[in-house]
């Protein structure tokens, strides 16, 4: 416990000395820009097998900010990475994002932050950011699908993650509520399933997405046989099909993150109870844009959610999104690994107008997205190619789709979308 603490306060006085070094100019002062250079914090993990996905949204958003000319209104913007994953844990983990978070607030140019990726990372995170005393500190996330972020959901939530009592966290996404009822109003109508065993991945958005599936899975008339979670740190999960299998679901849902040995957990699934086709096997948005998952041969079959449009989508409505798809793939020979990608370029959206219409200051910049008529941003400015509104008194987008995809020769090919308002 001592290294522990020990190695994240060296990290913590480095990010501190590296932020208070960037610049001497503070956020506080003057409305009239002048050219000054405002950061836009880039919380993602950076490691792991979310690294691939990671990689593509920031890169979008670069690439989205250079054809803009890196400017917001009067002020000039840049990006600034910070990884919120470790080498160790492969993944997000919970010191490095309480670190990142005390680090946006230590950087004086820094005025929001795009993140996080994980929920269970945002909620850490928001609390520091939402009680900076020069702010609250904007937060916009393009992946955050966990209801309580910003409504009722869990005890004393979302209220818990506002504590300064403004609103300070926005996001790009729709919500699990929706992403779980969609697939089990799909598992229901589309496949005919009348049996299904959840697991979880025992997190905050695994847990709630999870739960999302299972209360709706029960109206359609499903019988839910179980919902149990899984270790991500297990050899394998041999056992916990073979309890499983006794039951004869029709199918299994994974209600988690590839990143907690989602690999082993497919092909055990597959070892023990047969192939997707025998007993069908679907996940969220938590399994999607894994280049590990989508090689995986026992994956084939699979049944997925995403909590937004997909690339397909978007490439066939032509627009900017696709224009910005195009400019991607010949910067970097290929499209995106994730759809979440071009989420984070919308998220960005958000952050520039919001920028744009401030005086520079992070009070400022947070205000113009939680006060008035928020942010609106036109359907021919917007990458989704639709209006695009974040409502003031919650901070969720006004967008929710939802795509259904299924692994088919190696690729997250696109199904339907599944309307669910």
């Amino acid at each position: 416990m001592t290294r522990r603490i020990t190695a994240l306060a060296v990290a913590a006085i480095t990010l501190l000395g590296s932020a208070a070094a960037c610049s001497k100019s503070n956020n506080n002062g003057g409305s009239s820009g002048g050219g000054k250079t405002l950061i836009v914090g880039v919380d993602l993990p950076f490691q792991g097998s979310s690294k691939d996905t990671s990689d593509a949204t920031f890169n979008a958003m670069q690439l989205y900010l250079d054809s803009v000319g890196d400017k917001a209104g009067n002020y000039k913007v840049q990006l600034k990475k910070y990884d919120d994953s470790t080498a160790a844990a492969g993944k997000w983990d919970p010191g490095q994002c309480t670190n990142n978070a005390n680090a946006h607030v230590a950087n004086t140019d820094e005025v929001a932050v795009m993140g996080t990726y994980n929920s269970g990372c945002a909620q850490l995170e928001e609390p520091i950011l939402n009680q900076d005393p020069n702010g609250p500190m904007l937060e916009v996330s393009h992946a955050n699908t966990y209801p309580g972020l910003t409504k009722t959901w869990g005890p004393n939530e979302p209220a818990k993650f506002a504590p300064s009592g403004k609103r300070s966290y926005a996001r790009v996404i729709t919500t699990d509520d929706y992403q779980g009822t969609a697939a089990a109003r799909f598992a229901a109508k589309d496949l005919g399933v009348k049996s299904v065993y959840v697991i979880n991945d025992n997190e905050l958005y695994g847990q709630g997405v999870a739960k999302a599936f299972a209360d709706e899975a029960a109206k359609q008339g499903i019988t839910v046989l179980g919902n149990q979670a899984w270790d991500g740190k297990q050899a394998n999960y041999t056992a916990l099909f073979t309890g499983i299998k006794a039951k004869n679901p029709d199918m299994i849902y994974m209600g988690g993150i590839y990143d907690l040995n989602g690999g082993q957990l497919v092909k055990d699934k597959v070892k023990v109870l047969g192939d997707n086709t025998k007993v069908k096997l679907m996940g969220p948005d938590g399994f999607t844009g894994y280049k590990d998952f989508d090689a995986l041969p026992d994956a084939e079959g699979t049944y997925l959610t995403f909590a937004g449009q997909d690339q397909s989508q978007l490439t066939a409505a032509g627009g900017k999104a696709a224009e910005l798809l195009n400019n991607y793939k010949t910067k970097y020979g290929s499209t995106p690994d994730s759809s979440y990608a071009l989420y984070g370029v919308l998220a960005l959206q958000v952050i520039l107008q919001a920028i744009s219409k401030s005086d520079g200051t992070r009070a400022s910049v947070t205000s113009q997205v939680f006060s008035g008529s928020g942010i609106d941003i036109s359907a021919s400015d917007s990458v989704l190619g639709k209006d695009i509104k974040i409502d003031p008194a919650s901070g969720d987008v006004n967008a929710v789709d939802i795509s259904v995809l299924q692994m088919k020769g190696g690729k997250e090919t696109f199904l339907k979308p599944y309307p669910v308002q």
